[in-house]
C-alpha cells in the first residue's frame, strides 16, 4: 500500500495507535518528515511500548496532545505541512463512566493543538481529522408511509424491556453528511462532533483547509488486541479462536458497516494528497455495506469451526441500533473506493491474530 508521491512534514497525532501504524506503512517513507505524538497509553499499548512495525523513517515523540509543552516542542520543531489528527479515547461505553478523561483528551487535547499552532505562529496548509460515525447518533429513521424522523437515544428503561427498534415497522436510512443531521448520543460521539467544529471554526478563521473524515467501524490487523474497548471484531476473533460461543447483544440484529483498516488508509492518503478546494470538506468512509453483529460473528465463527453464536439479549446505554453510511461523495470526492470485502477483511484479521497469539 505503500504510495510513490512526495509528500511534505506531516505531524500525526496518536500516530503510534492503529490507523496510525498502518498509515505510516504506506505514506512515511515518502514525507520530507513524518512525526508521531503519541502518549503510548497502555490501554492501547501494553507496557507503553511502541509497535514494532512502525517504519524506522517515523520520528516518534513520546508526549500527550493535552500538555501544552510537548505540542509547543513538537510544532515549532517540525512547522508541519500537514496534520492528521488521530489522538482520541474511543470507548463509546467507556466515555458514559469516564467522561472528563474522554472530554481532556478529545476536546481540550484538540483546543491545546490548535493553540500549539497560534503560539508557534504556523498555521498548517491541511488539517486531516479522523472523526467518527457517532457524530450521527442514531440517524435518519423512514415509517412505513414513507415519513422520517431521527430518534433520539433509546433509554435504559426502553432497553431494559428488550424494545430494540424506533417505532412500529420503522427502518434506518444509511447516514450521510449530506442527510443526517449530527446528534450524538454518548458522550464519545459529542467529543468527536466538538473536534470537527473546533478544528472548522480554527481552520475558518486562518484560511486553511481540513477535511473530516467520518469513519465507520474500522477493522483489521494492528487493532489492539488487549484493548476492551477496541471493537466487536477482534472480540469476536478471540473468543472463536478459543473455541467459545460467540454472545450477541440485543437481538443479534444490530447492524454496523465494518471497513477494513486498508480502505481506511487509503482514504486518508487520498485526502492527503489532494486536499480540498475550499476550507472544509467532511466525508463518510465505510465499506457502503451494512452487516449485522450476528452475520458478522457467524463469519468469524465458521473460520474457526467455533459454536454457534448465542443472543443473549444483553445490551449497552449510549449504543445506537444502526449504523451504516452510502459513500457515493466520497468517491466523487476522493481518488478511493472501498476494496476488502468483509469474508477477506475477516479472514486476513484472523491470519494476522494468529502470528500474534500462536
Amino acid at each position: 500500500m505503500a504510495s510513490s508521491q512526495t509528500v511534505g512534514r506531516i505531524l500525526v497525532t496518536g500516530g503510534a495507535g492503529f490507523i496510525g501504524t498502518t498509515l505510516a506503512r504506506a505514506l512515511a517513507d515518502s514525507a520530507e518528515r513524518w512525526v508521531v505524538l503519541d502518549n503510548l497509553h497502555p490501554q492501547v499499548h501494553p507496557g507503553s511500548v511502541p509497535p514494532a512495525d512502525l517504519p524506522a523513517s517515523v520520528d516518534l515523540r513520546v508526549g500527550d496532545v493535552t500538555s501544552a509543552a510537548d505540542l509547543d516542542a513538537v510544532v515549532a520543531d517540525l512547522r508541519p505541512d500537514t496534520v492528521v489528527h488521530l489522538a482520541a479515547e474511543t470507548g463509546t461505553a467507556q466515555s458514559l463512566s469516564e467522561s472528563t478523561r474522554h472530554g481532556l483528551v478529545n476536546v481540550v487535547g484538540t483546543t491545546q493543538l490548535v493553540d500549539a499552532f497560534t503560539r508557534a505562529g504556523h498555521v498548517p496548509a491541511h488539517v486531516v481529522l479522523t472523526s467518527s460515525r457517532a457524530v450521527y447518533g442514531e440517524g435518519v429513521w423512514r415509517n412505513p408511509d414513507g415519513s422520517t424522523f431521527q430518534p433520539g437515544l433509546r433509554t435504559h428503561a426502553q432497553l431494559e424491556a428488550g424494545r430494540w427498534d424506533h417505532g412500529d415497522g420503522a427502518t434506518h436510512v444509511p447516514n450521510s453528511v449530506a442527510g443526517t443531521h449530527p446528534s450524538p448520543i454518548n458522550v464519545y460521539g459529542a467529543t468527536k462532533l466538538a473536534q470537527e467544529q473546533i478544528l472548522s471554526a480554527w481552520t475558518g478563521s486562518h484560511d486553511t483547509r481540513l477535511s473530516v473524515l467520518r469513519l465507520q467501524n474500522v477493522y483489521g490487523p494492528r487493532q489492539s488486541l488487549s484493548n476492551p474497548y477496541t471493537g466487536i471484531v477482534s472480540l469476536f476473533s478471540r473468543l472463536a479462536r478459543e473455541g467459545g460461543s460467540i454472545p450477541l447483544y440485543e437481538d443479534g440484529d444490530i447492524t454496523r458497516d465494518f471497513v477494513h483498516i486498508d480502505d481506511v488508509v487509503s482514504a486518508l492518503v487520498a485526502a492527503i494528497a489532494a486536499p480540498p478546494a475550499g476550507h472544509l470538506r467532511t466525508l463518510d468512509v465505510g465499506s457502503g455495506v451494512r452487516t449485522t453483529i450476528g452475520d458478522l460473528a457467524r463469519e468469524i465463527a465458521a473460520y474457526h469451526s467455533a459454536p454457534e453464536p448465542h443472543v443473549t439479549g444483553q445490551y449497552r446505554d449510549g449504543d445506537v441500533r444502526h449504523a451504516s453510511c452510502t459513500v457515493d461523495d466520497t468517491l466523487r470526492a476522493l481518488d478511493w473506493s472501498p476494496r476488502v470485502g468483509l469474508r477477506e477483511g475477516v479472514a486476513g484479521l484472523q491470519e494476522w491474530i494468529a502470528t500474534q497469539l500462536d
